[in-house]
């Protein structure tokens, strides 16, 4: 996979800021479009009732990225039953679970 690719894919599970609109959350997932866009969406988290705030996607040009770990492993997709299409998504992070 090409290094840029790479790179871009690693932002997954890091926490962002949208430059312009000063939104900030987790980098849920990366998309490479037809047109040339490289876009993140970010998940802001709960809302005070707990239950999920809107994800937003963003121009990955507009975001600043946090320095800190990702908030969980990110997936192998260069080797592994992920990159070969035949594992669904991860184990759901603690605070998404339900009790």
């Amino acid at each position: 996979m090409p290094d840029r690719v790479q790179s871009h894919l690693a932002l997954l599970g890091h926490r962002a800021q949208d430059r312009v609109t000063g939104l900030t959350g987790v980098v849920t997932s990366v998309s490479f479009d037809l047109y040339g866009c490289i876009q993140c969406i970010l998940h802001p988290g709960l809302d005070k009732e707990g239950k999920p705030r809107d994800q937003v996607w963003f121009d990955i040009n507009r975001l600043e990225v946090g320095v800190a770990p990702p908030v969980m492993p990110q997936p192998d997709f260069v080797v592994g039953p992920i990159a070969e299409g035949k594992h669904g998504a991860a184990e759901k992070p603690p605070q998404m679970r339900s009790a």
